[in-house]
């Protein structure tokens, strides 16, 4: 079957561009970045796309808190102190508590990603949730067509991190992404995914 009859002008929209783009979107550790600063410009294009996500009743829950420069260390001391906090005297040592914050450190930026939720009469909590994840869907897959990559990380630190920055009390943090710009020769990898006929069923 010819698809372009069903696609939009080429001049706006390439399906076999967003296709691979979705497809070649991955997880990159921060130890797989190398250095270099993400120019704000960069940033600011990258970030309008998450203002596009679907929402329901367009409340747009999201939130974020970016860290650059100096603020990652004021970000990697708080992970330093809910180490502290969470682990036994015991069981702590000083190479974990250096490790607990070595992420954001190795990263060219690092986003809290947030939700403020409608009352839960108006929209469903889940449905809030979920609204945020495509934002942050619509962020991975701009980063991957800049050529950036990062991924996302939900420790158990992210139930103080509203509290620990001052942060609207309305406001709960659902994780932490990591971003930078990967090392040279990294590339696309080829990951398994279940056919269609295992996850589709046509009536």
């Amino acid at each position: 079957m010819d698809l372009e009859q069903y696609l939009y002008p080429m001049e706006n929209y390439n399906f076999e561009s967003v296709i691979a783009c979705i497809q070649n979107r991955r997880s990159t550790l921060p130890v797989q970045f190398k250095e270099g600063k993400i120019p704000k410009e960069i940033l600011t294009s990258v970030l309008e796309s998450v203002r596009y996500a679907p929402t329901h009743k367009r409340t747009e829950p999201w939130r974020f808190v970016l860290f650059q420069d100096q603020s990652k260390q004021d970000l990697a001391e708080f992970f330093y102190l809910d180490y502290q906090k969470q682990t036994k005297q015991e069981l702590q040592t000083e190479e974990k508590k250096l490790k607990s914050g070595e992420k954001v450190l190795q990263s060219a930026a690092v986003m809290a990603i947030c939700v403020h939720r409608s009352p839960a009469e108006q929209i469903p909590e889940w449905e809030e949730t979920a609204a945020v994840a495509c934002a942050v869907e619509n962020f991975w897959l701009s980063l991957t067509a800049m050529g950036l990559a990062g991924y996302w990380s939900s420790p158990g630190a992210r139930n103080s991190f509203i509290s620990y920055f001052n942060l609207n009390a309305e406001w709960e943090c659902l994780g932490f992404f990591y971003l930078g710009w990967p090392v040279d020769g990294l590339g696309p990898k080829e990951r398994s995914r279940k056919p269609l006929e295992e996850i589709v069923i046509w009536k």
